[in-house]
């Protein structure tokens, strides 16, 4: 039965595989119902994994000693979740966006393969099957990025790769000391390095640490490793770019907690210098991301500097270690993914029906697509923090943690920041709202008219609009899960 936890991994990656080999189908039909199908069935195959399955899996040794693990704990089960939600609901959308890309069959196949990647990452049970399904993340995703084949992306892809590849690399370098010092890479609540050994060997497991924390924080967008997700998550087909920067970009934030929680241990990490400078970089992450989305005129350009921005949110809540902050945090992990991936979704749904790139093209959307500008501005008043929507929840408890733990500077300077960001943010999604609705007199009402996506597109964006106000209006079935295992690891 524990075997279980592994047939949601492997059966998208296999499909996947299986479907890249494939000669192309004659009907295009015939594809759509076999990625539904997959994407479904591993869905449910998931969610049972998720509730059903409490003990660990071996699915083969690396070395004497190194197995690749599995296990699903209650993070895990969370960010699976997601991914699962995001997934399957990205993927229809995707059925009808992806008519006017080419090469479908590869689109389709990377995407069920990096699906069932993530699901490996997020049921890893130690360090190092996670950094083995890190890296596959990083190496199958990138398809993604690179789809289009334009000189820009592929470019960007290269980026995308270079900068991933330097983080993971200084994220193994502190692997290598973990699993010579450590006791097990099982993840562990409260760390697993002795404290004689964490005494004797203090100076260079902060070093470590420090180096294990940008190197994932590559991924996850922080400064000053940040400059590829601007660059890479523009260039991907719509639905591509929602899923890096909802759902990829959280690989990162999961192995961080891992690191910081689970295996070195909050004990030693509070109050010591590499806490300090972790929040400097998630605060400057954080101004200097909705500062940039506030002045970028390129829709999806400025989505992806937005991203940058509100995942420092997350590190800022991880990085004060205390129980009410990294709930927030927790709860901002699922109000960023449903919100960002439905604001990429949007924007794909307005460039695939409209051709429009830009904000200042945007003038009057509303007037022939208003359903997927009200689910635009939906989210956008999540993203904000509005209430109630489910990111004002999650904000309200980032800035309530940050104030209970009593930093000196950073307990006042946080929230001050985080407004001060909530305020940019609030200056870059909504004049869109606004100009979209009311043009203003003179406006050709015929250049957008009947210009609304059919169902393929309109559901996911609905459904994603409504889990921003159900999550904001009933917080406490995640906020008291996450308390609990806060309170746990800590």
């Amino acid at each position: 039965m524990d075997y279980m936890l592994l047939l949601p991994v492997f059966l998208p990656i296999l499909a996947g595989i299986v479907l890249l080999l494939k000669k192309e189908y004659q009907e295009r039909k015939s594809l759509l119902s076999y990625v539904g199908i997959v994407l479904v069935v591993t869905g449910i195959l998931a969610v049972y994994a998720m509730f059903s399955v409490t003990e660990g899996v071996t699915l083969f040794y690396l070395t004497k000693t190194l197995p690749v693990y599995f296990k699903a704990d209650m993070l895990g089960r969370f960010f699976a979740l997601v991914v699962t939600i995001v997934w399957i609901l990205a993927g229809f959308f995707s059925f009808e966006y992806m008519k006017h890309e080419k090469n479908e069959k590869r689109y389709f196949g990377f995407y069920l393969i990096t699906y069932g990647v993530l699901l490996g990452l997020d049921f890893a049970g130690n360090l190092v099957t996670l950094y083995l399904f890190y890296e596959m993340m990083t190496l199958l995703s990138m398809p993604l990025v690179l789809h289009t084949q334009t000189r820009e992306s592929v470019m960007a892809g290269l980026k995308y790769l270079f900068y991933s590849f330097a983080g993971a690399y200084m994220a193994l370098f502190g692997i290598y000391f973990v699993y010579k010092h450590g006791t097990t890479l099982e993840f562990t609540a409260g760390g697993v390095i002795d404290a004689a050994v964490l005494q004797e060997n203090g100076v260079l497991f902060l070093v470590v640490t420090m180096l294990m924390l940008i190197g994932f924080g590559v991924k996850a967008g922080m400064f000053p490793m940040h400059a590829w997700l601007p660059t890479a998550h523009p260039v991907a087909p719509g639905p591509a770019s929602a899923v890096l920067s909802g759902i990829i970009v959280k690989g990162g934030v999961l192995a961080i907690i891992r690191v910081v929680y689970q295996i070195i241990g909050v004990d030693f990490l509070r109050g010591t210098w590499v806490q300090a400078a972790w929040m400097v970089l998630t605060l400057i992450t954080v101004f200097m991301g909705s500062l940039l989305a506030f002045g970028e005129p390129v829709l999806k350009k400025r989505l992806a500097y937005s991203t940058v921005s509100q995942l420092s949110y997350i590190l800022f809540g991880l990085s004060v270690m205390e129980p009410q902050a990294m709930t927030g945090s927790l709860l901002h992990v699922a109000a960023h993914a449903f919100i960002k991936v439905a604001l990429f979704l949007c924007a794909g749904a307005i460039i695939y029906r409209t051709g429009c790139t830009r904000v200042e093209e945007l003038k009057g959307i509303g007037k022939g697509m208003p359903i997927t500008l009200w689910c635009y501005t939906i989210v956008s008043l999540g993203l904000i923090g509005i209430p109630p929507t489910s990111g004002f929840v999650s904000k309200w408890h980032l800035a309530m943690g940050a104030l209970s733990a009593e930093i000196p500077v950073f307990s006042w300077l946080g929230p001050v920041i985080l407004l001060v960001s909530a305020l940019l943010t609030a200056g870059y999604l909504l004049p869109i709202t606004m100009q979209g609705f009311f043009p203003g007199e003179g406006f050709d009402a015929s250049k957008f008219e009947k210009k609304e996506p059919n169902g393929y597109m309109l559901v996911p964006l609905v459904i994603f609009a409504a889990l921003t106000i159900v999550i904001g209006v009933m917080p406490n079935v995640l906020t008291d899960v996450f308390m609990i295992f806060a309170n746990g690891v800590m």
